[in-house]
């Protein structure tokens, strides 16, 4: 049998090593810009050509065989190996925007209002921020020509580096006017569930009320239909739902800070948790001087921040 990489036996193993990344020829097809007819056909003939089975098929589901696995695993560690190469030894373009992409409400809430800083600090770096929710790997990313990016999650990740820049910290917030219509809630024991403002999507993989029962359980409250909360898909649309006095919102420090300060929106119980999650910058193993360079601001921008932070979280600690 002739076992060169012919270039159908190629376009056989990028369309495989897709859909074994993915675990579904849909999703292998809108990465790949092609029908899912199309993968599934490529799949199949590797198959035949093979003689032998990758992929165990059900109507909901794909599970590699073990034959599958083994393959799966060489062809993606080669397809990683010449993707390196091939950026080592292209001669980069003219140097444009470096893009950075960063989760939305962390764009807006916190990030953004910095930017001036960074620009007079760095006129030669032209960055772009790209607010998105996208889940990220290395092929994506070199893809888009995203650089690195941010975000508010738990930091797992096979093929990136994930470094934290700023821990997260947890507490109830609410407008003053909302607080006096409800006069009964003195303290964490008087929540109700459909007074509580929800992100629902706090980070991938994260349960829809995620953040609300973190916070509960060090409260060490019980409080059964969460789910009956008011539900946004940004942090900063609940914050703003609490700030238009229509519950209590579980803010993110990071966000809240301002608003806290101005008196604008209030604590009505203490007690900061720890999130589970942080704010990680999210990159390729190698990284440019201008990457290195964003990565440094951010760093010391969050160092800054944190004195702040912990300045006005220390006393509601103590209360």
């Amino acid at each position: 049998m002739d076992t060169r990489l012919s270039p159908s036996v190629l376009a056989w193993l990028r369309c495989f090593e897709a859909a074994a990344r993915c675990m579904s020829f849909t999703k292998a097809a809108t990465e790949l810009c092609v029908t899912q007819g199309a993968v599934s056909q490529q799949v199949k003939q590797l198959e035949g050509w093979l003689q032998r089975p990758l992929f165990l098929r059900s109507p909901r589901s794909l599970v590699l065989t073990p034959e599958g696995q083994w393959l799966a695993s060489v062809v993606r560690e080669s397809f990683q190996a010449i993707e390196g190469t091939l950026v080592q030894l292209r001669i980069p373009p003219a140097a444009g925007p470096l893009a950075l992409s960063c989760a939305p409400s962390f764009a807006m809430g916190w990030l953004t209002p910095r930017l001036g800083d960074f620009y007079r600090s760095h006129p030669d770096i032209g960055l772009r921020v790209i607010g998105e929710f996208h889940a990220l790997d290395r092929e994506r990313m070199a893809r888009d020509e995203v650089a690195a990016a941010l975000r508010y999650d738990l930091g797992r990740y096979q093929d990136l580096v994930a470094i934290e820049i700023l821990d997260e910290w947890l507490l109830p917030v609410a407008s003053p006017a909302f607080l006096a219509a409800h006069t009964q809630l003195r303290s964490a024991a008087d929540l109700r569930p459909e007074l509580l403002l929800h992100d629902s999507s706090a980070w991938d993989g994260a349960g829809p009320c995620e953040e609300w029962a973190h916070w509960l359980r060090h409260a060490g409250v019980e409080l059964p239909g969460l789910e009956q909360g008011h539900h946004f898909n940004l942090s900063l649309l609940a914050q703003g739902a609490a700030l238009a006095g229509q519950g209590i919102a579980m803010g993110r420090a990071a966000l809240v800070l301002d608003e806290l300060a101005a008196g604008r929106l209030v604590v009505p119980f203490g007690l900061p948790v720890r999130s589970r999650a942080s704010y990680h910058f999210v990159c390729p193993m190698q990284r440019t001087a201008r990457t290195e360079n964003v990565l440094a601001w951010l760093t010391a921008q969050a160092a800054r921040f944190r004195v702040q932070r912990d300045a006005l979280l220390q006393p509601l600690a103590l209360a």
